[in-house]
């Protein structure tokens, strides 16, 4: 994980997203639905634990969210330097404009290459594990 160090407005970022499906309610549609169906892929590939499918996914699901409008330039910026050092995937968390960014990192190494490049350009830098 990586924080940008700037706290967004959740209730801006939503009526933003409002106003943007009201203005254009088959684009909005269409984004949901690949939305949707990111999602379920994404269940089925982490029951399987696919972690390069997994990563490929999760570069969507930012690519996505980026088209929606909720990222920003510095979540940008986080998700291409852990990408570039070796992340499998990475996106954005929460409601974006700011916030969190996170990583896909299957190995240590792999990890604290991505974390290296990322404390360079982030105020805070976290790493964990799952088992």
């Amino acid at each position: 994980y990586a924080s940008t160090g700037i706290t967004a407005s959740t209730t801006e970022v939503v009526g933003d997203v409002r106003s943007k499906k009201e203005a254009d309610e088959a684009w909005f549609s269409g984004l949901m639905g690949k939305y949707t169906t990111l999602v379920e892929e994404a269940e089925q590939v982490v029951v399987g634990g696919d972690l390069e499918k997994l990563g490929k996914l999760m570069d969507q699901n930012h690519a996505l969210l980026q088209e929606l409008t909720v990222s920003c330039k510095e979540l940008d910026d986080l998700v291409d330097a852990a990408r570039a050092a070796g992340a499998m995937g990475a996106k954005m968390s929460g409601t974006g404009r700011g916030g969190l960014m996170i990583a896909l990192t299957p190995t240590e190494d792999i990890q604290n290459n991505v974390a290296t490049a990322l404390e360079k350009i982030a105020p805070q830098v976290w790493k964990t594990t799952f088992a």
